[in-house]
């Protein structure tokens, strides 16, 4: 079987580039929240390196890479340092089946290969799409890598030999498995509209209107899902620096410590671009098709935008306390997307199927809300009779 070197070419080139948005994206990313943060609370933020603190990053880059790193006495030293790796490599990798823009051909003169007299020109500057690759089951490779990344945050709070680092380990494996049942089903309603589980269908499919307007719930359930997933606030329990020093990354310093500062924002590039693909009609937007690099400016612009909101929501919104946390996805977000999931096929196959779903779905609602109005109004006449009787005691 002969080798397309032109398609592996394409291939090299684009992970290439990625990478290098990425890694700037990570960098620029700790820049802004900081300059947003600051705005929210009436300060400067970083200002003094380079005009107007632009060049703030590669200083903490440069500090991290001179920082001196430890590893404790008691921990295992070759888990220990896989951890972070384990981290960070599916926040780079979780993108490689996501559109960044339309097919673009770009002509160029053909390049041979020396000793292998391979015209392969032509071949790599005609663009497959302006992303790396497209796959038929990109949204089970998204969930597959996605769940990846819990393995190293726990490994790394067993490896410190550190109760505070345990703590943060446990307290992120039970936060992140829960949350990826409401991040998987979030997902079948798109992929049930667009009939495909590639996300280049799924963003052809919203030429007309966006998912977001047709599935909002999933919307919300996906993002809400998502800060769970990367351990942002208000979901980022397993740091709490006010409970756990830091959690599961206790006792990283130096570039070991930056590879999980490095995942959590990488990670936050992709799910907002996930999200884009999803429910924004991803590069889609006014002559996108005719112009290819409106496209991009479209998918980056929507992109900023929800990384905005995620700054925006953990300067403005307290940590949740830990069991609510729980209650929340296990009581709330897993019946809604089930609920979701049951209401889009319905619509799917049958309008009268439609009517009596949501109808038993709205009887069930009426009904819990019920029975917590009345439980709460028994908790109100305990305490009430409680309070009598205390004051009654008192007056004899």
């Amino acid at each position: 079987m002969s080798i397309d070197w032109g398609l592996v070419a394409e291939w090299a080139i684009k992970s290439v580039i990625s990478c290098v948005v990425l890694l700037t994206g990570f960098a620029y990313m700790t820049f802004a929240e900081r300059k947003v943060a600051a705005l929210f609370q009436t300060r400067l933020g970083p200002n003094r390196v380079g005009p107007f603190g632009f060049l703030q990053p590669a200083a903490d880059g440069i500090k991290l890479l001179f920082k001196e790193e430890l590893i404790p006495a008691g921990a295992d030293r070759f888990i220990f340092v896989l951890a972070p790796i384990i981290t960070v490599i599916p926040a780079f990798i979780i993108l490689a089946v996501v559109p960044w823009g339309p097919i673009v051909d770009i002509p160029c003169c053909a390049i041979t290969i020396p000793g292998l007299g391979t015209t392969i020109g032509q071949q790599i500057f005609t663009i497959h799409g302006l992303g790396i690759t497209d796959s038929n089951v990109a949204i089970l490779y998204i969930l597959s890598v996605a769940s990846i990344a819990v393995y190293g945050i726990v490994l790394a709070g067993w490896s410190s030999d550190n109760k505070y680092a345990m703590l943060g380990g446990i307290r992120s494996s039970a936060q992140m498995i829960s949350y990826e049942l409401t991040l998987g089903l979030s997902l079948v309603g798109p992929l049930m509209l667009a009939g495909s589980m590639s996300m280049k269908d799924i963003v052809d499919a919203q030429a007309h209107v966006w998912y977001i307007f047709l599935q909002p719930v999933a919307a919300v359930l996906f993002y809400i899902a998502s800060l769970a997933e990367v351990n942002r606030a208000p979901f980022d329990m397993p740091e709490a620096e006010q409970e756990l020093t830091a959690g599961y990354h206790t006792e990283y310093s130096g570039m070991k410590f930056s590879l999980f500062f490095m995942a959590e924002y990488i990670k936050m590039i992709g799910v907002s671009a996930i999200f884009v693909s999803l429910f924004l009609g991803g590069w889609r937007g006014p002559l996108a098709e005719t112009v290819p690099l409106l496209g991009l400016v479209y998918f980056f612009g929507k992109i900023v935008l929800s990384l905005f909101f995620m700054i925006w929501l953990r300067s403005t919104h307290p940590r949740l306390r830990y069991d609510r946390l729980m209650a929340l996805g296990w009581k709330v977000l897993l019946p809604i997307a089930l609920a979701n999931v049951l209401v889009t096929a319905a619509a799917l196959l049958d309008r009268t199927l439609f009517i009596i779903v949501v109808s038993v779905l709205v009887v069930i609602v009426a009904g819990i809300f019920a029975a917590q109005y009345r439980r709460a109004a028994q908790r109100v006449r305990a305490r009430q009779a409680a309070q009598a009787a205390r004051l009654a005691s008192a007056a004899h």
